[in-house]
């Protein structure tokens, strides 16, 4: 891959007679990374497609292509992302359902729209995994119909599907009212009884870890029932049986359904596998008296899961805050706090409160003004984003915590250049924070040439526009090659470098041809 000229064609300044010259000499690579440009015209969408075939799928699926412009026989994978889409001719599906090859057959199952004639010689297709791709996606009556398949991989699929009827999936759960499976993914393969070595060296096996048939398709069987308790058509009736089973699987599906009845969380709630309590934690179904049971659970990532809960008292949450390290991302349950509570929260005299209070966007100036000079480091970094805060108090920030807070406050949105240059020069300097630097969009030229000192944030600052036209053009010799695409994906690489850079891609394909 030329990784300057891969850069050079993402660049959006790139102007449209260069894009014309590199479509001319696009090789495979280059043709894809062309075919990604937002203002591709619809002739150079064509021209590109000539010239490499390849790119055509992803230039359908970005609405660059149309249906006279494809060829399904000639081009049936074109063709496929055109009616995956929903803009390729119905005849085209009668076409390919009869293509030869059982991964294109795999892509029409999955398209919507189909004619009918095409859903019912798809769901007889003698490939199961073509007409698992169509139970996954199709209606209530194809689903019904394929529940009662030979192959145990189909109703998996059907499982999977929202639109599969709840009587179905029920059924599906239990096995009863269906004829038992005749095939599974491991009969298919391997002579029974058979169980797969976890450790298997084979390059060519795709069969999971464990899976096993002894004549009853058990690991199918099993994932069938995964499936179907992760499926939310699935009625509760016949789900919550599964709290005390044996998979743990199982019960982690169970344990994140989101109608599940107060009984059934408190069991989970009980469940030897973190895991399963984690689930849990995290699911808006589990009520207050589960809440308090699971805030005291030894293990820490079930607390955690605790917090992201949406409707965790704060009292709880406060004391998660405290013990279980839940972060600086905005919780759902602060999201949705009243301005009573979030007054409450920044007035506490617990640190892990106010650092909650201070995750909001949206505080009054007197309470953001209050958490902005708060004694404790985790407040001031949590607030340091807010986007009211004044060039004054980021400094005052800097000045007070140092190297603590830096990287937060070069994540402030509002950030001034000064701002961002004064943070450059700190002393040790925080590497996060040249990172952060270098994608703001206030940054100034001195502050990204600083940033450039830093190898993580060395490409980020080279595709920045504000950095000076001289150092862009140094760059585009960098020895790591994610500089050199950054670099020349600049809009201020000076078009003048551009159209020298394109005049060498056509000479070295004119002395190649």
């Amino acid at each position: 891959m030329n990784h300057l000229l891969s850069g050079l064609a993402a660049n959006p300044a790139l102007p449209s007679e260069l894009v014309d010259r590199l479509i001319a000499v696009a090789d495979t690579d280059l043709a894809h990374d062309l075919a990604d440009r937002a203002d591709l015209s619809h002739a150079q969408a064509v021209a590109l497609f000539s010239r490499d075939a390849e790119c055509g799928v992803r230039l359908a699926h970005a609405g660059k292509l149309t249906a006279a412009d494809v060829d399904p026989a000639a081009r049936p994978d074109t063709a496929l992302a055109l009616l995956d889409e929903g803009s390729g001719s119905p005849e085209w599906a009668r076409l390919l359902v009869a293509d030869p090859v059982a991964e294109r057959r795999e892509k029409l199952a999955a398209c919507p729209g189909l004619p009918a004639d095409v859903v019912d010689r798809l769901a007889a297709d003698p490939d199961p995994s073509v007409v698992a791709e169509l139970a996954l996606w199709t209606t209530p009556e194809t689903a019904a119909r394929l529940a009662e398949h030979p192959h145990a991989e189909v109703r998996r699929a059907v499982a999977c599907n929202d639109a599969t009827p709840p009587d179905v999936l029920a059924a599906l759960v239990t096995g009863e009212g269906l004829p038992p499976a005749r095939h599974c993914p491991v009969c298919d393969r391997e002579a029974i009884p058979f169980t797969h070595d976890p450790g298997c060296p084979r390059t060519d096996c795709d069969l999971g870890p464990g899976d096993t048939c002894e004549g009853s398709h058990e690991s199918t069987v099993h994932a069938v029932r995964v499936a179907a308790l992760g499926n939310p058509a699935t009625p509760t009736e016949a789900v919550v049986g599964f709290a005390d089973h044996p998979s743990t699987l199982l019960r982690r599906t169970l344990a994140a359904r989101e109608d599940l009845p107060p009984q059934v969380c408190a069991r989970l709630a009980t469940d030897p596998v973190p895991g399963v309590r984690t689930d849990l934690a995290e699911n808006p179904a589990t009520g207050e008296d589960v809440i308090r049971v699971l805030a005291r659970d030894g293990d820490v990532s079930v607390r955690r899961g605790l917090a992201r809960h949406p409707r965790v008292p704060l009292d709880v949450l406060v004391e998660l805050a405290r013990t279980a390290k839940v972060g600086a991302t905005p919780l759902p349950r602060v999201a949705a706090a009243t301005p009573a509570e979030i007054e409450d929260l920044a007035r506490s005299p617990e640190p892990a409160a106010r650092m909650l209070a201070a995750q909001r966007r949206d505080l009054p100036p007197g309470i953001r003004d209050a958490l902005a000079s708060d004694p404790d480091v985790k407040v001031v970094k949590a607030v340091a984003p807010h986007p009211g805060l004044t060039d004054g108090q980021l400094r005052s920030m800097v000045d007070r915590h140092g190297i603590r807070v830096i990287a937060r406050v070069a994540a402030n949105p509002v950030a001034s250049p000064a701002v961002l240059e004064h943070l450059t020069l700190q002393a040790p300097p925080a590497q996060k924070a040249f990172r952060e630097v270098a994608r703001h969009p206030n940054a100034t030229a001195r502050a990204l040439l600083s940033c450039l000192a830093d190898a993580r944030a060395r490409p980020v600052a080279a595709a920045h526009p504000a950095l000076p036209p001289g150092a862009i053009v140094d760059l585009l010799s960098d020895p790591d090659w994610q500089v050199v695409e950054a670099a020349a994906a600049n809009p201020s690489l000076p078009p003048a470098v551009m159209a020298r850079l394109v005049a060498g891609a056509n000479e070295a394909c004119d002395k190649s041809s």
